[in-house]
């Protein structure tokens, strides 16, 4: 959703790295282009406003003018003030001392609570708690019934004693199930209140109630990020008229400008704790001020990215996988399905690469990624037969076209795959073999080529003479032996002669003395 406002400043910083001192004219321009990109991206003018004087304050100041880079300061500079808008440091649940720890979600309709609802009873389930979730909000149709289906999702219990739809008292329902969570020992309960399409008396009298009923260790404020600068108007009413300790952005996942992430916690002190970020339940995650900055300012996200791979990928089969990879086995098409399947597990290729640094200058090839041609991939290698996955080399003419049969593919697809398969299983023996480089696994070094010449002992030359005189040299050499053979390092030739060059008979080089030595 940052893709606009991420785009400007990276084209407005790009214009900065030729400059190897700014000026005040270039501070002035700079910081110019930065609000317009603000104002673009639908940043309350307030914020614009803070934003851009703290940056020019700190342009101009020594930082900057005694940089050897002006332009990575300025960027460093922009990089610290989005974090400090953002929040600052990442803002973590607060658990009651004595559970359970009671969560009311509060928003208007259609900023996707009932959904988040879900999505957060998952996130604290994977991180070993047991939530319940409430359903209090009984006015909009079908409310009830959509928190029952998240709840199954989700894998967690669900409170649901009124069929809603206009019928039962949300306070009290709200008010019974902290106690049902205590019989049922849930040490976290999240209430799904009600909201409307625009703030009105009825709704904050409803959730002021609901709060002064169960008095909740944190109420969040769900927010949709792609309503712009409305977000600012509602949180500002809704932090009047109820007061919460937290927002929760959703639907980042759009076409949003993201003004209203930028905005929200700067007009109302309240800090971003969570982000939703898809439609799977899975898509939700804690908010990270610095990471999102990072984002901005394409800069990757490297540790989210990191995060998700342990979350996704099982440590037996990545152990597996790395020892059989050590021990030079052949890397099979069984394997590589194995692999792409994890990679999947973790999200659409658009957003893996889009945590990378420096992939917003190739968005466009990067949006134009289909995650259905690995659906594709996997249909081609999952129609061959055992013996084809483990051996692609026996798959002739005939076995393509029955392959591409099965997958629903062409002839030529499967072609490509085993072309391409052959290709990476021929980097995977390099990287078995070390590649070549000393102290690897098959390297150069200890147990590789070198040592297993050097087992076959000293290679005798064919003239008498050179070998008379390597024998010589060798009952004559010291027990360590000096680097270089039995002439040193003379003249600078590593212990080789010249082409040419040869001694005379009987002479010793261990006996010669030369300037500078006793």
């Amino acid at each position: 959703m940052f893709e606009t406002l991420s785009d400007r400043l990276t084209s407005v910083f790009s214009s900065l790295r030729s400059k190897g001192r700014l000026s005040d004219a270039d501070i002035d321009a700079t910081t110019r282009e930065i609000r317009i990109a603000l104002l673009e991206a639908d940043v309350a003018l307030p914020v614009v406003k803070a934003f851009v004087a703290r940056v020019k304050e700190r342009a101009r100041g020594a930082e900057v003018s005694q940089a050897l880079n002006p332009a990575q300061q300025v960027v460093k500079i922009v990089n610290d003030e989005l974090i400090e808008i953002l929040g600052g440091e990442t803002r973590r649940l607060r658990y009651a001392k004595t559970p359970p720890t009671v969560i009311m979600l509060a928003g208007l309709q259609g900023s996707g609570k009932t959904t988040l609802a879900g999505k957060l009873a998952t996130w604290l389930r994977e991180q070993g708690h047991v939530p319940l979730l409430v359903a209090a909000d009984l006015q909009r149709p079908n409310a009830v019934q959509q928190l029952q289906v998240m709840g199954e999702r989700a894998k967690v219990a669900v409170y649901a004693p009124e069929p809603g739809n206009g019928v039962g008292d949300p306070v009290d329902v709200a008010r019974r199930s902290v106690d049902e969570a205590r019989r049922q020992q849930h040490d976290i309960v999240i209430i799904d209140t009600a909201g409307r399409l625009g703030i009105d008396q009825e709704m904050m009298r409803q959730a002021a109630d609901i709060r002064d009923a169960v008095t909740p260790d944190e109420i969040l404020f769900v927010v949709d990020a792609m309503i712009g600068q409305d977000a600012v108007t509602t949180a500002q009413a809704f932090m009047d008229g109820v007061g919460f300790d937290g927002v929760v952005l959703t639907k980042l996942d759009g076409d949003a400008r993201g003004g209203a992430a930028l905005s929200v916690r700067h007009i109302t002190g309240r800090p971003i704790m969570f982000a939703s970020t898809g439609e799977k339940i899975e898509d939700f995650d804690a908010f990270h001020p610095d990471r999102m900055a990072s984002r901005i300012l394409d800069m990757g996200d490297i540790l989210t990215l990191i995060e998700q791979a342990q979350k996704t990928f099982d440590e037996e089969q990545a152990a597996k996988m790395a020892s059989k990879l050590t021990a030079g086995e052949n890397f099979t098409l069984e394997d590589f399905l194995e692999q792409m399947m994890m990679v999947q597990k973790m999200g659409p290729i658009k957003n893996l690469l889009g945590m990378m640094p420096g992939m917003g200058q190739m968005r466009d090839q990067i949006n134009s990624i289909d995650d259905r041609d690995l659906d594709r991939i996997a249909a081609i290698i999952r129609s061959m037969t055992p013996a084809e996955r483990q051996d692609p080399k026996i798959i002739n003419g005939s076995r393509r076209a029955r392959i591409a049969n099965g997958s629903g593919t062409t002839v030529s697809a499967v072609s490509n795959l085993v072309t391409r398969f052959f290709e990476a299983q021929k980097m995977m023996k390099r990287m078995a073999g070390g590649m070549g480089i000393p102290g690897m696994p098959g390297g150069k070094g200890k147990g590789g080529k070198a040592a297993k010449k050097a087992k076959k002992g000293r290679r005798v030359s064919g003239d008498p003479r050179k070998a008379a005189l390597g024998k010589t040299a060798a009952a004559e050499q010291p027990a360590e032996p000096r680097k270089g053979g039995a002439l040193g390092n003379l003249g600078g030739l590593g212990g080789k002669l010249p082409p040419g060059v040869e001694l005379p008979p009987g002479f010793d080089p261990s006996k010669l003395r030369l300037p500078g030595q006793k």
